[in-house]
């Protein structure tokens, strides 16, 4: 079992044209699996495009959740600061993922914002969820999740739906929460900028380890504020891991492996 990344974004325009370095170096660092994640069906195919490519890179389909109501936002005039070139309403992205998730690693990333998007979009943006969650739970398939100010709404509505294989990216929610997380047995991934963050550093010190997961969201939140983030960063929240769980790297890194299979069902 080796490291992986279970969530960068390989087919991000500041990211895309580097990808041959980008495995290179994630292989030299430890890494067998980097799970990137799509968008919105135009980002999906490249995703799968990606993966057909290189058995280092394993795909996840998804919606972000801001990208599930935007057509409607900008027919009201509400300003979102990303260009999408191919904007398509939420039932035609929902049944592209329908007709692809059984090439799909995972389902992600998909869930709420409460950031960009403001309370009247809210209901359309939970029924585009709750579908995408269904298609996942129907396909067998591990749900990894993007939420912005919307955590408890998110968790109650993987809790209606009886969502059991679900990882949690970036959670940047309260703690008492991400505890009640663990509870329901999902499992929340940490970025690799965790040692410039104190809450990401007091998840992964005092959350249950056996539901941790290494993330890079790459290219964002590296461990060096404003430099593109990469996926073989995730060696260095291993051995940070390490150092908070007063273990060897060598533990902390089978320790989190283990997590990884426990819920993808197969081993990085």
């Amino acid at each position: 079992m080796g490291l992986f990344d279970v969530h960068a974004h390989l087919t991000h325009p500041k990211l895309v044209d580097r990808v041959p370095e980008l495995l290179a170096n994630a292989r030299a660092a430890g890494l067998t699996t980097i799970i990137s994640n799509g968008l919105h069906p135009e980002d999906n195919a490249a995703v799968l495009e990606l993966a057909r490519r290189d058995p280092l890179v394993k795909p996840a389909l998804g919606l972000y959740p801001v990208d599930a109501v935007l057509p409607e936002m900008r027919e009201l005039g509400v300003d979102y600061p990303r260009e999408v070139e191919h904007e398509v309403r939420a039932e035609e992205a929902i049944a592209w993922l329908r007709d692809h998730v059984g090439e799909a690693f995972a389902v992600g990333e998909i869930g709420l914002d409460g950031y960009w998007v403001k309370e009247p979009f809210w209901p359309a943006q939970d029924d585009a969820f709750r579908q995408l969650v269904r298609i996942a739970m129907d396909a067998d398939k591990a749900i990894i999740i993007h939420t912005r100010k919307r955590e408890r709404r998110t968790l109650e509505l993987l809790d209606e739906l009886g969502a059991r294989r679900v990882n949690w990216h970036c959670f940047t929610g309260r703690l008492t929460l991400a505890r009640e997380i663990t509870k329901r047995g999902h499992y929340l991934s940490i970025p690799a900028n965790v040692r410039r963050s104190e809450s990401f550093t007091r998840m992964l010190e005092t959350l249950p380890r056996e539901q941790l997961l290494l993330e890079t969201d790459s290219p964002y939140l590296g461990p060096e504020k404003d430099v593109h983030n990469e996926p073989a960063n995730v060696k260095h929240t291993a051995a940070f891991a390490a150092e908070l769980w007063k273990t060897s790297e060598q533990a902390a890194a089978e320790q989190l492996a283990s997590n990884f299979q426990a819920l993808f069902g197969v081993a990085p």
